[in-house]
This record gives structure tokens, sequence and C-alpha cells, in this order.
């Protein structure tokens, strides 16, 4: 200590480094959850989003849904792509976009005779994690790192895709 200065200016000192040091650590914690968050919203809606988006190469058809169980609907599979074969039977997830007697343009899954929705209603349907993730972040990001525009735009976006997702479903 610098025998001029007085001792309260010290501890002033350290009490200003020690909150920087926390703020610090918040801002750490906080960013890291919320990509945290980002990264697993889009983990979660690329298992799906890649046979949709990604359509060349794959089998690409239409299935006509006979019968909806409790996590799963059954149908014929017919093709529309160059290469791929009809099937008797095929298993579409049942979901509120799905129902009995209605035929969806759909693309298999590789190894198996699962398919996914395509097209812009498919493609926006297999983003709905994304979504949610996106509306989880904005409040880490508003309430842990007090960014309100961040959150915002982060909100925003993850409502519009939701609200696409349902317009278009």
């Amino acid at each position: 200590m610098i025998p001029a200065m007085p001792a309260t200016a010290t501890a002033a000192a350290t009490r200003h480094g020690a909150h920087a040091v926390l703020r610090f650590g918040r801002f750490a914690v906080m960013s890291t959850v919320a990509v945290l968050i980002l990264i697993a919203g889009v983990w979660a809606s690329w298992g799906t989003a890649q046979h949709v988006m990604l359509t060349k190469g794959r089998e690409r058809g239409t299935v006509e849904v006979t019968r909806c169980g409790q996590d799963t609907c059954t149908g014929p599979y017919a093709p529309l792509s160059q290469g791929s074969q009809p099937r008797a039977k095929v298993v579409v997830e049942k979901s509120i976009a799905v129902r009995e007697g209605r035929t969806y343009t759909v693309v298999v899954k590789p190894g198996g005779d699962e398919v996914v929705r395509s097209g812009p209603a498919g493609i926006v349907y297999a983003w709905i994690p994304l979504g949610g993730a996106l509306l989880l972040a904005s409040v880490v990001v508003a309430g842990g790192l007090l960014r309100t525009r961040a959150a915002w735009l982060l909100a925003g976006v993850g409502f519009a895709l939701l609200t696409a997702a349902f317009v278009a479903v």
C-alpha cells in the first residue's frame, strides 16, 4: 500500500475487481448455456431436416396414410423419383400434420421403410426443435446476459419459425 493512499481506496478497488470477475463469470456461463441450447436445437432438428433438405440421391414419393397408431402412421408408398421402388407399407411419424386418408409427399430415410414429409411443410416442421431452442435461448440471453435486443431477435426468429410450422402444417 502506498503511504499517501487511504486504506478505503484499496478496499474499493478490490471490490471493483471482484465485481468485474463475477460479471465476466456470469457472462461466460450464460453465453455457454445459450450456445449449448442452440446447438441442441440444431442437433435435434438436423436428424430429420437432413433428409428433407438434402434430397439428391434419396428416394422421393408419396404415401397415402391408411392407418394410424399411437405414435406412427402407415400406408403404401408410390415412388416419384427415378430408381425408387414402390413399397406396400412405410412408416411416418404421427403428428397433428398427418391424418388418415390423406396423401403426402415424402422422402425415404436410408436403410429402412421410415419416411419423413418433404416440401416446404416438411422443411419447416423439421426445424421445430430449433424454434423452441431459440425461444429458450432468448430467455437466457435476456436474463443472464442482459442483452434485450439480441433476446428479442432470438425470440422473434423462434416465434416466426414456430408460426410458419403451424401455418404450413
